[in-house]
């Protein structure tokens, strides 16, 4: 484990991880349930950082069957997906919730959506300053440097962190 930046909590059997456990990733990423020769096998779900999960029966390491569950609650399902397709746009807490009374628009998924530091973009897993062209996590930890091609999308689709005036600007 020293090797990795890996955690292991659990018993060994013949050298091997087996039986119930907790397997800790160096992205603090966690397995809890069950292992069979050094591998997720049986029940078990990984915890993710940012509060969501995934529920799974696995045989020798691969998913048999399993279900994502966003942080905020909402269940992935591959074969019946009806959220924010192109009939149904609102956010999972608008659906859960309700809307925003006319004049009052919800930006994101979290209401109120988080705060963009200045000069920089929110993509969806961090912040993105594109003088450095680094995208950090929400809790200030970098994440990865942008290419030319993530770079022009996030400065064409993403929130910034400034207020533009666009179109008619009256004459003092």
């Amino acid at each position: 484990m020293e090797y990795t930046g890996s955690q292991y909590i659990g018993e060994y059997i013949d050298g091997r991880m087996e039986g119930e456990a907790e397997y800790i990733l160096p992205t603090e990423t966690r397995y809890v349930g069950e292992m069979k020769d050094g591998m997720f096998h049986g029940q078990g779900t990984l915890y993710f950082p940012n509060g969501s999960r995934y529920d799974a029966v696995w045989e020798k390491g691969l998913v048999v069957k399993g279900r994502y569950t966003f942080a905020d609650g909402l269940q992935y399902d591959g074969e019946n997906w009806h959220y924010c397709d192109g009939y149904d746009r609102r956010f999972y807490t608008e659906i859960c919730y309700g809307l925003k009374p006319a004049g009052i628009s919800q930006l994101t998924n979290m209401d109120p959506p988080r705060k963009i530091p200045k000069g920089c973009y929110d993509c969806g897993d961090g912040f993105y300053n594109p003088v450095t062209r680094i995208v950090k996590d929400y809790q200030n930890r970098f994440l990865r440097n942008a290419d030319d091609d993530e770079h022009e999308w996030i400065i064409r689709k993403c929130r910034k962190g400034w207020d533009e005036i666009v179109g008619h600007r009256p004459r003092p």
